[in-house]
């Protein structure tokens, strides 16, 4: 069957939210997970939307996530913070860990908050960008269990760690920047696994860290950059794991690490940007930076010169007026999700545009 299924944010948001709420999540703690991945959708991150609904439940049944964690601040300094998420679903941490950070931040001129044992931090330019909306500049970054190869090896030995940029942009609408540090996420590649797709050579090694264009072989990214990917993903792990006490790498690595659970650690950074310049200027300088990027000759005639994040917000809008495309292959693996919880699914089919 081909076609796609077309769903109003909104109905897409409050069917997530359903879900979590009836896996034990308290009805703040199913939105903002719901929040998360609907934005991820939105701007066509596919990946790391409802597509990871299955995913969720899953780490629930196995209580890798914690639907109803018990979070506390560990160190709770001026503009320092390390928050202990008790294995909470990541959106739940990092919107608790970024709420604090923004307060802090905006009392201090700049904060940092460490966010430790958590899980799927989602796509962090959904935390980055509310910051940005908020006055600040903002870094976002996560480690997580080995899943990419690191430069030189051929077995997973890195995260493909997560990075994020924000700052405040015109209109109210920031210039975020996201990024992993995998040539492809870990996503992506089972994306193409389900869809029984080939992949592009460089994208991934196969079980036995050969390199193989077949998805179905696929099973450790390769990292963007070769040593530039894996050294980032590294130093992420260390400014995120190890400087709290909570290294995930090591334990995993080791020759008796048994199943690899997942887990992940964060950090959030802000500064807040009009104590450091005047609004006006900031604004003008802005404005000039864009317009030069934005003048510069595309290198294709047929393709313009675009800023980070512009495809996304572009989709965006164009998916709040029209609806998110959601892919039969994902609806028909949510409708018995649904139809087990007794949920009503909210798409309706369009024909693929």
């Amino acid at each position: 069957m081909t076609g796609i299924y077309r769903v109003s944010h909104t109905d897409l948001q409050d069917f997530a939210t359903a879900v979590f709420k009836q896996q034990g999540l308290s009805e703040a703690h199913a939105q903002q997970v719901a929040q998360a991945m609907v934005w991820a959708d939105l701007r066509g991150i596919d990946t790391h939307g409802v597509s990871r609904i299955p995913m969720y439940l899953k780490f629930i049944a196995q209580q890798v996530i914690n639907p109803q964690p018990k979070m506390h601040w560990l160190l709770d300094l001026p503009a320092l913070m390390v928050l202990e998420a008790d294995q909470a679903a990541g959106a739940v941490a990092m919107r608790h860990a970024a709420e604090r950070l923004l307060v802090r931040a905006k009392q201090s001129g700049m904060a940092a908050v460490l966010v430790r044992a958590t899980t799927h931090t989602g796509a962090h330019g959904f935390v980055t960008q509310y910051l940005a909306q908020q006055g600040m500049a903002a870094i976002s970054m996560a480690a997580s269990i080995p899943s990419m190869a690191y430069h030189g090896a051929a077995a997973a030995g890195v995260s493909t760690a997560p990075l994020s940029m924000a700052v405040p942009g015109p209109a109210d609408q920031p210039i975020v920047f996201d990024m992993a540090t995998g040539v492809v996420s870990l996503g992506r590649l089972l994306q193409a696994k389900k869809l029984h797709q080939d992949i592009p050579e460089g994208w991934a090694l196969n079980a036995k860290g050969q390199p193989t264009t077949d998805a179905a072989q696929a099973s450790i990214p390769l990292p963007m950059a070769g040593p530039k990917g894996s050294g980032l993903a590294l130093m992420i792990e260390m400014l995120t794991s190890v400087l709290v006490g909570n290294p995930i790498l090591t334990r995993l690595l080791s020759p008796d690490a048994g199943v690899h659970q997942h887990k992940q650690n964060a950090l959030i950074m802000a500064f807040d940007t009009f104590q450091i310049c005047q609004r006006d200027s900031y604004t003008q300088d802005l404005a000039d930076t864009l317009s030069a990027i934005k003048s510069l000759p595309a290198s294709d005639a047929a393709h313009e010169v675009l800023l980070p994040g512009e495809r996304g917000d572009r989709m965006a809008r164009q998916q709040l007026q029209d609806g998110i495309a959601l892919s039969h292959d994902l609806c028909a693996e949510l409708i018995p999700i649904a139809a087990k919880l007794q949920i009503a699914v909210p798409w309706v089919l369009a024909q693929s545009r």
